[in-house]
């Protein structure tokens, strides 16, 4: 089974937003070392949950941190940016890992409206237009021409270079389905964020509908998912129990940091939220990491898809990486690597 990572540089409760930035540069050192096949990072902005706002430039640290992991966005939420400019920073990435760097390219605002609006007033136009900035996007990042007439058709993204990122399509919903087929590009459905719902009929549409493309002559899809392996089942209930606490103030609209186990064990819950925590936890992938990677070898064979990328909050930067060790090792990723870390 190929494994990824999706870092979204999460916050931890009593500490500031900067040391999970620093945290998501060792894990990604961490994880080149277990194997893991490429490292992606997200984009979310003005939240006090989520540090990741800029992976654009977080992506130029790991390129020098790390030496072979692919590594790329999770994505870039392109109607808040010009496609041009996508095009220049990721060519300037490449230019610094060759080879190993991947777009991936999401419509939602990764924000509430007002803040996309700051971050782009014409924001709401520019959703509506997204598949046109793919298409601009996908002809200056691999140096090629633009459709004909188009008024900025001589305008070339550098620095130019033999080779180019790889350009995914992101999403949590029917639409990036259909562009990434449109596009033929490979697609990543946010398992992670719907707790799966959808996910089915997503992939399924992404290949019914693929046009073949001279990279991807064959539909290639993949699912993005919240998973945590422990050296122990009470360990792994231990860390589950922030994540559920940080899920139902997300249901109410509430981003806050990840609460410590010890905090999360003292709220107290109504009788809807313990159903609603008991349905989290049958549903999560959760355990010692065998029984982790049995959960995901089963979703990656019910959904047919051809890589598993895996998102771990934890209580603390060792815990995290823990988890991702011990998962590695289950899956046998990197062997006697990962075993000695």
């Amino acid at each position: 089974m190929r494994l990824g990572v999706l870092d979204q540089s999460a916050v931890r409760a009593g500490h500031h937003p900067a040391e999970s930035i620093r945290e998501t540069v060792a894990l990604a050192r961490a994880c080149e070392g277990f194997g893991y096949a490429r490292y992606w990072l997200a984009e979310h902005h003005a939240s006090p949950a989520i540090a990741g706002s800029a992976p654009e430039v977080l992506l130029g640290a790991l390129a020098v941190a790390t030496d072979h992991i692919r590594i790329g966005s999770a994505g870039v939420m392109l109607p808040h940016y010009s496609a041009l400019k996508v095009a220049e920073v990721f060519r300037v990435l490449e230019a610094l890992a060759p080879g190993r760097v991947d777009l991936g390219l999401g419509r939602a605002p990764g924000s509430d409206r007002r803040t996309a609006f700051a971050l782009n007033p014409l924001a709401d136009q520019a959703a509506d237009h997204f598949p046109a900035q793919v298409r601009d996007l996908l002809a200056w990042v691999r140096g090629e021409r633009l459709v004909e007439n188009h008024p900025f058709g001589d305008v070339i993204a550098q620095p130019q270079g033999p080779g180019a990122p790889q350009p995914w399509i992101l999403g949590s919903s029917d639409y990036g389905a259909q562009v990434a087929a449109h596009f033929g590009l490979p697609y990543c459905f946010a398992h992670f964020i719907t707790d799966g719902h959808g996910a089915e009929h997503a992939l399924d549409l992404y290949r019914s509908l693929y046009r073949p493309s001279e990279l991807f002559p064959k539909p290639y899809a993949a699912v993005s998912v919240w998973a945590l392996a422990a050296p122990s089942e009470a360990e792994a209930e231990r860390e589950f129990l922030p994540r559920a606490v940080w899920r139902l103030g997300r249901d109410r609209g509430v981003y806050a940091p990840l609460p410590s186990p010890e905090d999360a064990a003292t709220r107290g819950f109504t009788a809807a939220e313990q159903a609603r925590v008991e349905r989290m936890r049958a549903d999560a992938f959760l355990g010692t990491g065998e029984r982790v990677a049995a959960q995901l070898r089963r979703l990656a064979s019910d959904l047919a898809v051809d890589e598993v990328s895996v998102l771990t909050t934890a209580s603390t930067p060792e815990a995290r990486r823990e988890s991702y060790r011990l998962l590695a090792v289950a899956v046998g990723l990197a062997g006697e690597r990962a075993a000695a870390a």
